[in-house]
């Protein structure tokens, strides 16, 4: 069961999706598949042949391409995609700053990178209960909780153009656009 402001902020990746040519970087069990517009050429991927088979059936449905895909090695021409998107995806990428250099490659240089993701908050206090905390929920999940995707988003070579706190500053919506 996903928290009902889940579904409200997965909304928001659409609303901001620009053009036809859409990939979307882990794509789980396709919780965002209902969302996709028809008049995309959509691509979605995921590390997990496990995750994509329970996608399958309704990927299909929307005409969503499936691949099996490593964001860290996107297979991929350059300057491909008008939008990439992720959601949740980041926390448990073992080479985030790789990931999003990927996704710069196969984005137009014009395009556009859409991710909602929870972050390393900026209240120091959770901040260090944060980074304390890190290491037990990566070794039981594999999700890091202490990531600085802001910074991350910038060191890939992107512009940081809207960083929105969906809830405090622990959840966010980013929206960045490549530079040359």
């Amino acid at each position: 069961m996903e928290f009902l402001f889940y579904r409200h902020w997965r909304k928001k990746i659409f609303q901001n999706t620009r053009g036809k040519r859409v990939l979307e970087i882990g794509v789980g069990t396709g919780k965002n598949l209902k969302y996709y517009d028809a008049d995309y050429w959509p691509v979605a991927v995921d590390l997990s042949e496990g995750m994509l088979s329970k996608a399958k059936s309704k990927a299909k449905a929307r005409g969503v391409q499936l691949a099996q895909m490593d964001a860290q090695q996107l297979a991929f021409k350059d300057s491909v995609f008008d939008t990439v998107f992720a959601s949740f995806v980041f926390c448990s990428v073992p080479d985030p700053l790789r990931g999003l250099e990927e996704i710069k490659r196969a984005l137009k240089p014009d395009g556009r990178l859409l991710l909602i993701e929870h972050v390393l908050p900026r209240n120091p206090v959770l901040r260090w209960v944060f980074h304390r905390l890190d290491p037990l929920t990566s070794s039981i999940s594999g999700v890091h909780i202490n990531r600085d995707t802001a910074e991350n988003i910038r060191k890939a070579g992107f512009e940081l153009v809207k960083e929105e706190n969906l809830l405090f500053s622990i959840f966010k919506f980013f929206i960045g656009s490549p530079l040359s």
